[in-house]
């Protein structure tokens, strides 16, 4: 997995579990424990209102991102943070999980390759760091 760091790091601490884990790891090890493939964390505390990370993965079929997105929703909920939005579950091509501080994307490899959205948003941040 692949975390790109951020030199403008907020003040403001993350959101962390009961246990005191940063929202942010549970759901890397959660998609970890999924057998999430090609997952990439992004932080984009500072560059977008939006969230503070977007994290990206991919699973191998629509029942592998189903099943992620189920195994994450259920930890989230296990650990105090509620239930996020979530849009694309019918479906399971591309799975958006939105928990506020952290928005999700499980994509098949075919619909994460079509849009590539992460390489967008490191070209973005590439950008701005100059």
């Amino acid at each position: 997995m692949a975390v790109l760091p951020d030199n403008n790091i907020s003040s403001a601490p993350a959101p962390a579990t009961p246990s005191g884990k940063p929202l942010i790891d549970l759901i890397l090890d959660t998609l970890d424990d999924a057998k999430a493939e090609d997952t990439v964390a992004v932080d984009i505390t500072g560059k977008s209102s939006l969230a503070d990370h977007m994290v990206v993965t991919s699973g191998r079929s629509q029942r592998h991102v189903a099943a992620m997105a189920d195994q994450v929703i259920g930890a989230l909920r296990e650990n105090g943070f509620g239930k996020p939005r979530v849009e694309g579950l019918p479906h399971a091509d591309w799975v958006l999980v939105d928990t506020g501080d952290v928005i999700l994307h499980i994509f098949r490899p075919e619909v994460r390759e079509f849009y590539n959205i992460e390489k967008m948003w490191q070209a973005d941040f590439a950008a701005d760091q100059h």
